[in-house]
């Protein structure tokens, strides 16, 4: 049998009767749903009777409209005040970001005015070279009309902001006559720019390969050689720690009016505490100059350092890319690879520059060859520090400017064969040292 379930409501009934007052007693059934029913009692049969809506009901119909009127209005709220937190946090990483660069007292701010003045506005004519960075423009500086160099943040560019600080912190710390010296930066606005030095002679590439320049001397090459691998041996050695390039190649080799090389572009460059081994981060640098351990592993030591300063020493020797895609023998495309193989096989002297064919002395193509090789060692273990490299180039300086006994046959040139390879056996690189 079914159970039913009964609510009683006690209620006074006002009719249109003043005399006829029932306090009487309402019945519902509650349904099998749980739903209240019609009353139980039909008192539609008794006189007319108009009952006032309930206060329950009045009340409800007010909630609902103050729920449909706040509800968007808070909406509304909440999300605005979502989004001025959003902007908040990204506001102060803005500036965190900005105001970790140095101070003035560290090195000279810039106005913004003055580096336009200095570059007509940014004249396109005013370019002397584009990078990842951005632009690099020749501007003066008007106090004394000596030409500057101004590197000019590309806003596109997505890690520009990170090496803008990162240069800034370096070179503000950095001083020796084989870097660059940075004048002073300026941040303005959206503007972040770096103002270097003027190097006259632009960067090594410039005078080695796809230039109309004229083509540079050994003893010259070899001085910019030996200027470049003095200042990686100064960031390598430093009293407290060591600082990683990162990017070392001919483009980031730059020449002065007195033809003294000078290292630059430290925007991916890493400090390095003397107690640590190595460096695990991302890889980063240029393809062909990258040190296949370092790729293999993301421990980057001052080794790999060494390893694309061999590949750099390559470029001087042969005035070739790194990377030739358009090489027919398929050993050719990287030039560090070619050059291995023509060492172990004596033929290093036929792929030199050829216009270095004849005034190459062998003494000296064979130390820079043993110190090029080494450089380019597998393993960073087996490859030399840069204060060995600095020493095996100067030697190889000494020896093209020795006397030696005889005329051409001191000489390198494309119809000989140099049997030197004994000095390479099983792969393994060979240690510069005194």
């Amino acid at each position: 049998a079914k159970s039913h379930y009964c609510f009683a409501s006690f209620a006074s009934l006002r009719t249109r009767y003043s005399d006829a007052i029932l306090n009487g007693l309402e019945i519902f059934k509650l349904s099998n749903g749980f739903s209240l029913s019609e009353p139980s009692f039909d008192l539609t049969s008794g006189p007319n009777i108009h009952p006032r809506k309930s206060p329950v009901v009045q009340i409800t119909k007010k909630r609902a409209i103050i729920v449909a009127v706040v509800a968007p209005i808070s909406g509304f709220i909440t999300v605005s005040f979502l989004l001025f937190l959003i902007y908040r946090i990204h506001s102060n990483k803005f500036a965190n970001s900005r105001s970790s660069t140095p101070s003035s007292d560290i090195c000279p701010r810039i106005s913004l005015r003055e580096i336009k003045t200095a570059t007509n506005n940014f004249d396109k004519s005013f370019i002397i070279g584009r990078g990842g960075f951005g632009n690099v423009y020749k501007g003066f500086n008007n106090a004394s009309s000596t030409p500057v160099a101004i590197k000019r943040l590309n806003p596109s560019s997505q890690q520009g902001v990170l090496e803008f600080r990162t240069e800034i912190e370096m070179l503000s710390k950095l001083r020796h006559q084989n870097l660059v010296s940075l004048i002073g930066y300026c941040e303005d606005k959206m503007e972040m720019i770096l103002v270097y030095d003027y190097m006259v002679h632009g960067t090594l590439r410039d005078h080695l390969y796809n230039t109309n320049n004229p083509p540079l001397q050994w003893e010259q090459r070899l001085k910019m050689c030996i200027g470049a691998a003095q200042g990686l041996h100064y960031l390598h050695t430093g009293p407290n720690h060591t600082i990683i390039h990162r990017d070392v190649k001919t483009t980031n080799i730059l020449i002065n009016e007195k033809w003294i090389a000078k290292v630059s572009d430290f925007g991916l460059s890493k400090m390095n505490d003397l107690s640590n081994t190595h460096i695990s981060t991302a890889v980063k640098g240029s393809i062909g100059y990258l040190d296949p351990e370092y790729y293999r592993l993301q421990k980057i030591t001052e080794k790999s350092d060494v390893y694309s300063f061999g590949v750099v020493l390559c470029e001087v020797l042969c005035a070739r890319a790194p990377i030739d895609r358009t090489a027919e023998d398929h050993m050719q495309i990287s030039l560090a690879e070619w050059v291995q193989h023509c060492y172990i096989n004596g033929t290093l002297d036929q792929v030199i520059d050829t216009h270095l064919q004849g005034k190459i002395k062998l003494a000296s193509l064979l130390k820079f060859g043993e110190v090029a090789i080494s450089c380019l060692a597998s393993e960073g273990i087996k490859r030399p520090t840069m204060s060995e490299v600095v020493y095996g180039l100067e030697l190889a300086l000494k020896l093209q400017g020795s006397e030696m006994n005889g005329n051409d046959e001191n000489y390198a040139n494309d119809s000989s064969t140099i049997d030197y390879h004994v000095l390479f056996s099983s792969g393994e690189s060979m240690k510069v040292g005194r």
